[in-house]
Parts: C-alpha cells; structure tokens; sequence
C-alpha cells in the first residue's frame, strides 16, 4: 500500500528507517511551506515556523513508520502547489503584457 515504505525497506532496511522517514518528511514539509506559502516572513517568525516544522514533523513521521501515506501525502501536495504557482506566475506574466 505505501509505496515509499517497501522502496525505502527494499534498498536500507529496517535500521535506520525511523530517522530516514524523519528526514525526507520534514524536507518535502519545508518544500511544501515553501510552495504554499505566498508572504514574506520576518527573520524570527521564519526561525520559528521552521522550528515548529521540525517539531511538527515528528508526528507525520510516526504516521510514516506505521504505513499511512504521508510521504506520499506531501509529494502530492508539492505537486498541486507547483502546478499553482506555475499557473499563477504565467498567468501574471501575461497579465503584465497586455498592460
């Protein structure tokens, strides 16, 4: 059913799977922040977005190791979010040029 879960046990095992989760989570996590998030913020309140995304990862990455789809989950979010921002900086290029 997870298909991230079989290829990551396939190719490393089940040592280390815990920490391996953790770390493509909270990379796909900050990517989708990232995508998905249109302001800029403040030095401080990036820190501490990005804190709480290190905290708050650890949850989704429990959900991981007992074969929900989160990875999977987060991949598909960064997918639709590039897709709209795609979308919406060719959408205001074109925008620009009838002006």
């Amino acid at each position: 059913m997870s298909l991230f879960f079989d290829f990551i046990i396939e190719n490393n095992g089940t040592e280390n799977i815990f920490w391996i989760f953790y770390v493509m989570n909270l990379i796909f996590a900050a990517i989708a922040f990232k995508l998905g998030f249109a302001r800029k913020l403040s030095l401080l309140k990036n820190i501490f977005v990005y804190f709480m995304l290190f905290v708050g990862t650890y949850i989704i990455t429990i959900f991981s190791v007992l074969r929900m789809p989160m990875t999977e989950s987060l991949i598909i979010i960064i997918i639709v979010l590039a897709i709209y921002r795609t979308r919406l900086h060719f959408q205001r290029k074109a925008n620009n040029n009838n002006l």
